[in-house]
């Protein structure tokens, strides 16, 4: 009488072998027909090329504001006078309706103070927003409104010089994109 041995001691069989192999090679084919759908995922060249944008604002003068589009959006960058920037550092933080900066280039919590919201030391007269009304996405008009910085003529939303919502639906202030002074006279968003 022969003893056929099947525990944990015994020889790999050439069924465990074949086992393994077509486990593997299904798990190769499954991978090769499932990367071309993946691969589709991945953004375009394209709309990588958009991630980033250099504005030239040599040309902005002091009160003066250009719209550019970056990823499908309208930036607005003013360049502020000094009434501007005054009216905007008079306001206590208690009567804004948003108490937050909502600058991708600060803290999330960070408070929607002037400094806060301009565009950096000794770039205090620049200030860099998209043009979305928080409120349903409509594009506000510039030097407009009750605060003299922006007004969203759809549905009343009036935003102040440093794009703070001041009275209206908005629920926020406009968004301040990620952004940089790369050189006096260029500006890059993203």
């Amino acid at each position: 009488m022969s003893v056929n041995q099947t525990g944990p001691e015994s020889e790999p069989t050439r069924r465990d072998f074949l086992y393994i192999a077509t486990g593997a090679m299904g798990a190769v084919g499954l991978a090769a027909a499932a990367w071309p759908f993946i691969s589709q995922m991945n953004p375009d060249a394209s709309t990588r090329a958009l991630a980033s944008i250099d504005v030239d604002i040599s040309s902005i003068e002091e009160g003066q504001a250009i719209t550019v589009k970056w990823r499908g959006k309208p930036v607005f960058i003013r360049n502020r006078t000094a009434k501007e920037i005054e009216e905007a550092k008079a306001v206590p933080l208690d009567e804004l309706k948003d108490p937050n900066a909502e600058n991708a280039n600060l803290a999330p919590n960070a408070p929607a103070t002037f400094e806060n919201r301009a565009g950096g030391e000794g770039k205090e007269n620049w200030i860099v927003m998209i043009g979305s009304c928080t409120h349903l996405g409509c594009v506000p008009v510039g030097t407009a409104g009750d605060f003299g910085g922006w007004f969203c003529p759809c549905h009343g939303s009036h935003y102040d010089t440093a794009g703070r919502i001041r009275k209206g639906p908005a629920p926020r202030n406009l968004d301040i994109p990620v952004f940089a002074f790369t050189s006096d006279t260029t500006l890059t968003i993203g």
